[in-house]
C-alpha cells in the first residue's frame, strides 16, 4: 500500500475512528486503525475502520493519491499523533512495509510498527455499498433531522446507572414519525419526527441504541443538513450508514439489552397550571439562580404569580449567600404555585430547543413539570424539595 494523502481529511478521519478502538485490551489488533487503500480506475478510497469488540466504525476519504492499493494495521494513538503533529505539512505519504507503516512529510520520516491486517475482527458490513442481509427494518432520513432527534434526546440518558436499559435511548417508529426516548430516571426528554412512509423498511423498528453510538453518529453527520442517513437494525444490532448509497460512513452498534421502561406512565396527562415562557429570557434567570447553590443545594425555586404574570426565582446555599431574580411571564393559566428544580436539568432542555417560546404545565409542588416545545419535543422533570 502507498498512499498520498491530504493530511487534515486524515487526521479528521483518524480522529473519529480513534474514538471507536479500545483503549485497554490484551487484544492490541483492537487498539489499531485498519487502513485500507483501494483503487478503481483513476479513483482512490481510503478506507479507516476501528472497533472496540462492541462498536465498529468505518470511514472513507476520497482526498487521496493512491499509488499502490493495500492494507495495513497501525496502533491508533501513535497514528493520530503523528498526522497531528506534522502541522505544517499538507499532504503526508503512507507506504506500508510488512505489517509496519512509513509515514513520510517534508523533512521527517516514522515508521509505525503493525499488526498482520488478516488479524483484525472482519467486518464486511462496514464496507459493502449494499445494505447486508439480516437487517430487516430501517429507516431513511435527512441528517439534520437525525441531528435533533439525538441533541433532544442524549443528555438526559444515565450514565453508568445499574439499570442498563437507560444507559441508551430507546427509537422507535411511531405511524409515520420516528421517535427516540432518553432517562435517567429524574427526567425524561421525548423527540419526535415526520418521516415519510416509504422512507421506512419493515413494520416493526424499536431497540435502546447506546449512548456512545450516538454521541459518535453526532460527530459523524455533516454540516450538510440534507445530507442522508440510513439505519437498520437487527436482533443485537444497529447499523448506520452516513451519506447516501455509497456511504462516506459507516457505524454498527450493537444493542442495549433490557426493556425500556415504560415512559407514556411518566408523561403528566392532565395539568392545573399552564405557563408560556421567553426560552431565553428564563435560561439567563435560572443559570444566574444556580450561581448560588452547591452539592446539598442544587435546587432553585420558581414562585410563579399569576396576577402580575412574574417569576421569581431564588436559590440559597448556606455560607454562600442567595440569589433572587425576577422575570416577565408570557402568559399564564392557573393557580399560583411554588415549585423547585435542578437548575442543570431545566438549562439543558431550554438549550435544545429552537423555538423562542416554550410551554411549562404544573399540578403541584410535589408533582413533575413538563416542558414543551410544539408537538415534537416533550420534556418531564421531577422537583426538588427546598429546605
Amino acid at each position: 500500500m502507498k498512499v498520498v494523502a491530504d493530511r487534515s481529511a486524515l487526521l479528521e478521519a483518524v480522529g473519529l475512528v480513534s474514538g471507536v478502538v479500545a483503549a485497554r485490551t490484551p487484544r492490541q489488533q483492537l487498539t489499531c486503525v485498519k487502513l485500507t487503500a483501494t483503487k478503481d480506475g483513476e479513483t482512490g478510497v481510503l478506507r479507516l475502520t476501528g472497533t472496540d469488540g462492541e462498536i465498529s466504525l468505518g470511514i472513507s476519504t476520497l482526498r487521496v493519491n493512491v499509488e499502490k492499493p493495500g492494507e495495513v494495521l497501525v496502533p491508533a494513538g501513535k497514528l493520530k499523533d503523528i498526522i497531528s503533529a506534522e502541522d505544517h505539512e499538507p499532504t503526508l505519504t503512507l507506504e506500508q512495509s510488512d505489517e509496519s507503516v512509513l509515514i513520510t512529510g517534508s523533512d521527517a520520516k516514522f515508521k509505525v510498527m503493525g499488526f498482520a491486517p488478516q488479524d483484525f475482527p472482519s467486518l464486511p458490513e462496514l464496507t459493502s455499498e449494499k445494505l447486508p442481509d439480516g437487517f430487516p427494518a430501517g429507516v431513511k432520513l435527512s441528517a439534520g433531522t437525525m441531528s435533533e432527534l439525538i441533541s433532544r434526546t442524549l443528555f438526559a440518558t444515565a450514565r453508568e446507572n445499574s439499570r442498563y436499559a437507560i444507559n441508551g435511548v430507546l427509537l422507535q417508529r411511531a405511524d409515520n414519525r420516528l421517535e427516540m426516548v432518553a432517562t435517567d430516571g429524574r427526567r425524561l426528554a421525548l423527540a419526535r419526527a415526520s418521516v415519510s412512509k416509504g422512507d421506512f423498511r419493515g413494520d416493526s423498528l424499536k431497540c435502546i441504541v447506546p449512548t456512545k453510538a450516538l454521541q459518535l453518529l453526532q460527530r459523524l453527520i455533516s454540516a450538510d443538513a440534507d445530507e442522508q442517513v440510513e439505519l437498520a437494525i437487527a436482533d443485537n444490532s444497529i447499523l448506520f450508514r452516513v451519506g447516501g448509497d455509497t456511504p462516506r460512513a459507516t457505524l454498527r452498534s450493537v444493542l442495549v439489552e433490557g426493556s425500556f421502561p415504560p415512559y407514556e406512565d411518566v408523561i403528566p396527562k392532565d395539568h392545573d397550571i399552564t405557563v408560556t415562557l421567553d426560552r431565553d429570557l428564563v435560561a439567563s434567570a435560572v443559570r444566574r439562580a444556580a450561581l448560588l447553590t452547591n452539592e446539598e443545594s442544587r435546587g432553585v425555586r420558581l414562585a410563579f404569580d399569576g396576577t402580575e404574570r412574574r417569576l421569581r426565582l431564588s436559590s440559597r446555599a448556606p455560607e454562600m449567600g442567595e440569589a433572587n431574580i425576577e422575570i416577565d411571564i408570557a402568559d399564564y393559566k392557573g393557580a399560583d404555585i411554588e415549585i423547585g428544580f435542578n437548575p442543570g436539568f431545566i438549562t439543558e432542555a431550554l438549550r435544545v430547543i429552537p423555538q423562542p417560546e416554550v410551554m411549562l404545565e404544573l399540578k403541584a409542588p410535589g408533582k413533575p413539570g413538563l416542558l414543551r416545545s410544539g408537538n415534537d419535543f416533550v420534556y418531564v422533570v421531577m422537583p426538588v424539595n427546598l429546605q
